[in-house]
Order: C-alpha cells, then sequence, then structure tokens
C-alpha cells in the first residue's frame, strides 16, 4: 500500500472515530462599531445593555469572549468611535485566545417630544464576519416597533438613558436569539437540530507558504491536502521555483490543520521548520548537504 493510501486510509478511520463529538467550538468576540456620529457611543449605558443582552444569548452557542478582558495589556483602553477597520484589525491581532467569529453592531435611538407625549425609537444593526479572513457572514437589523412612550416628566438624561435602556435591552435579547439561530445555522448546516453534528459551513481561510520546497515537492503535498478531512478547495496565490504560497479553504481548526501538515511532511520525510500565526502556515525546508530531493515521477501516473 503506497504512502498517501495508508493517509487516505488514516483519515477515513479518523473522521468515523470522531463523528459522534460535536463540531469544535467558536471563539466570538462581541464589538460595538460606533464611528458613526448618529450611533450611541459604545461607553454609553444603552449601547453596554445591548452588548450584554447580545453576548448572553450567543454564550449558549459560542466561546464569548470580553474584549476588555483579552485586550488590557496589548491595546489603549476606553476609545470610542472606532471603526469597523479598527474593530476587525483588533480581532485579528488577538492571538489568546484566536477570535474566529466577531460580531459587529451599532445602536441608534432618538426621542421625539410633542406638547403631550414623548416617544423613543431605537435600532440595531451589524453583521457577523470571519475573523481570520473578514468573509462576509450574516447581517441583522431588529427595531422597535412604531417607539414607545417614555414619561414626560423624564427631563434629566440618566432618566431618558435610563428607560430608553430598559427597551433596547429587549432588542438586544431578540436579536441575540436571531443571531444565534443564525451562527447554530452556520456551524450545523441543516442538521441543526442534530447536537452530534460535524458538519460546519463556517470555512477558515488559510495561507500555506512553502519556502525552500520545490514545485514536485509541493505537489506531492497536495495530493495529501485533497484528502484532509473537512477540505473545501483550495488554489496557489504565488508560485516561484522554491516557493509557494496556497489559499486553502476548509471546515477544520487550525490546531487539526497543523497536525496534518506535519503528519504530511513526515511521511514524505521532508523536513521543516514551521510557523503559525493568524491564518499563516510557513513551512522552511531543511536540506542536508548532498541530500537528493527531487522525486521519481515516471511511475503512477
Amino acid at each position: 500500500m503506497s504512502g498517501l493510501s495508508k493517509f487516505i486510509l488514516l483519515c477515513v478511520t479518523v473522521g468515523v472515530f470522531t463523528s459522534s463529538y460535536a463540531a469544535d467550538s467558536l471563539n466570538l468576540l462581541v464589538m460595538i462599531e460606533d464611528a458613526d456620529q448618529d450611533a450611541i457611543a459604545r461607553d454609553n449605558r444603552i449601547s453596554k445593555r445591548v452588548h450584554t443582552s447580545i453576548s448572553q444569548q450567543l454564550n449558549h452557542i459560542a466561546d464569548i469572549y470580553d474584549e476588555t478582558s483579552i485586550t488590557l495589556d496589548t491595546f489603549k483602553q476606553g476609545r470610542t468611535r472606532r471603526t469597523d477597520a479598527e474593530l476587525l484589525d483588533i480581532a485579528r491581532s488577538i492571538t489568546r485566545p484566536p477570535i474566529d467569529v466577531v460580531v459587529v453592531f451599532s445602536t441608534y435611538a432618538s426621542v421625539q417630544t410633542s406638547d403631550y407625549i414623548k416617544k423613543a425609537k431605537a435600532r440595531i444593526e451589524g453583521r457577523m464576519l470571519n475573523a481570520k479572513s473578514g468573509k462576509f457572514l450574516d447581517s441583522f437589523e431588529v427595531q422597535s416597533p412604531n417607539g414607545w412612550a417614555i414619561p414626560y416628566a423624564c427631563i434629566k438624561q440618566s432618566c431618558i438613558l435610563e428607560k430608553m435602556g430598559d427597551e433596547a435591552k429587549v432588542l438586544g435579547d431578540e436579536l441575540g436569539v436571531v443571531l444565534a439561530e443564525k451562527l447554530n445555522w452556520l456551524i450545523y448546516g441543516e442538521s441543526a437540530e442534530d447536537a452530534s453534528a460535524t458538519a460546519t459551513v463556517i470555512f477558515n481561510d488559510y495561507y500555506l507558504e512553502f519556502d525552500g520546497f520545490s514545485p514536485e515537492e509541493v505537489a506531492s503535498i497536495e495530493e495529501y491536502l485533497l484528502v484532509f478531512s473537512g477540505y473545501v478547495s483550495h488554489r496557489p496565490t504565488e508560485q516561484r521555483h522554491t516557493r509557494s504560497t496556497l489559499l486553502y479553504r476548509t471546515t477544520s481548526s487550525s490546531a487539526k490543520l497543523n497536525r496534518n501538515l506535519n503528519k504530511v511532511l513526515a511521511e514524505l520525510k521532508m523536513r521543516a521548520t514551521s510557523h503559525f500565526q493568524g491564518n499563516e502556515f510557513s513551512f522552511k525546508r531543511i536540506t542536508l548537504r548532498g541530500e537528493n530531493t527531487t522525486r521519481d515521477i515516471s511511475k503512477g501516473w
């Protein structure tokens, strides 16, 4: 039996063995986008209550991390009016733990006062993104129906914020339920009701860089990439005589892909140093003096 055949058998065996386990847990970050001057600032009590409501609902589906806690030592705290570019850069820069999905939302609220009543309106909009690739996953929006009345005697800002915050929290709960359902479908697809399902439609895009590998060696590695569990597609983004970069799309986690890649190099007897950061795997070939790294490709075609 050839090396590739043995490897395929191993992948199939492992796939059957792990089918009884749930899909890998997702690390999710909920972030407030308030760059729009009409949006409520992230340090406002209304935004904080909405953020807490959304996080609480999503906590049943994914592992939710608090932005302040995991960025306390590495990023400047207390910034407001942050753009989506800044938010995505922060999410990508967090490596402990690595963030898989980021939920970005903005909250809008207003109060209209007439001679006899005060009516408030609120709306929350946002989207879900793959933190590693920036791929758009889904969008969402909820708004209060026809507005709601707040006490006419509410004149101070603290009173208005408190009353508006009560309704905004309800909207946050509703939105959290919707997002949880969307995320559940993204993880399990049509088998969302089956807790043992392992199929996921959240794709992870990784860049695999092979430095010092000949085109023939990279071609040998590609044969194995096709049989990895979770494989979706791959394409070359750079091809040189001694360096190649592949964009590899998979539903597997980075840990699983890392194990498989190292197994392949060991199977092909290719020595290399490896490095992983964000969504990039880098392998640098180690050759010994007098070692013949070419393959006999005259057989098996």
